[in-house]
């Protein structure tokens, strides 16, 4: 099933960049503050960790467009277990599908899915760092929310986001969690028009 979802997620993706009037591939970056929530009381604390990656730029029609992205994110959280400090990082290349309403000033609202891929999966407790990696499903899908600007004069924009994890990232276990999180970062198309 997950095997179908990701396929049917890149066919829209090339048939977007195919029937595209105008494309811009640019670059971003950025800051990552993530969690895992948890639908039971425990609670995590946020992550601070940083994202980096690639964006293409669509214009389909006036005043919509589409931005693949393929984007490495450093994510995860703080919690206690047994009175020590746990530093959960868990790295994903994100590929998020967003779709744009761009407005005549440089602002854009924006919203779509995205297939996290995951890279790594450490904990770290005290100066002792595990991998956990098998403990972690490889394949996350979420939803993004945001907005953003560019200035068409220097092609250089900012972006914030929230991101909606809807899969149970625990392979083991009987709680579930899943990625949350907040990015803000700054891009640059080349050759915007």
């Amino acid at each position: 099933m997950k095997l179908t979802i990701t396929t049917v997620f890149f066919v829209f993706l090339f048939a977007g960049v195919a029937s595209a009037q105008h494309f811009n591939l640019g670059v971003k970056g950025g800051l990552n503050v993530y969690t895992t929530e948890s639908e039971t009381f425990f609670k995590n604390d946020p992550k601070l960790g940083l994202h980096l990656g690639l964006i293409g730029h669509i214009h389909l029609t006036n005043p919509f467009a589409l931005q693949p992205e393929l984007v490495f994110s450093m994510q995860g959280a703080r919690y206690n277990a047994g009175g020590n400090d746990v530093n959960l990082s868990l790295n994903y290349i994100n590929i998020p599908l967003i779709f744009q309403y761009m407005f005549d000033n440089g602002f854009r609202l924006q919203a779509g899915p995205h297939v996290g891929i995951l890279a790594s999966a450490k904990t770290k407790i005290n100066n002792t760092t595990v991998n956990v990696k098998d403990n972690y499903e490889t394949i996350d899908f979420g939803i993004g929310v945001g907005m953003s600007y560019v200035n068409p004069a220097t092609d250089f924009g900012y972006d914030i986001r929230y991101n909606h994890g809807l899969t149970n990232i625990n392979k083991t276990g009987t709680s579930s969690n899943y990625n949350r999180g907040f990015q803000v970062g700054v891009f640059y198309l080349i050759n915007h028009n």
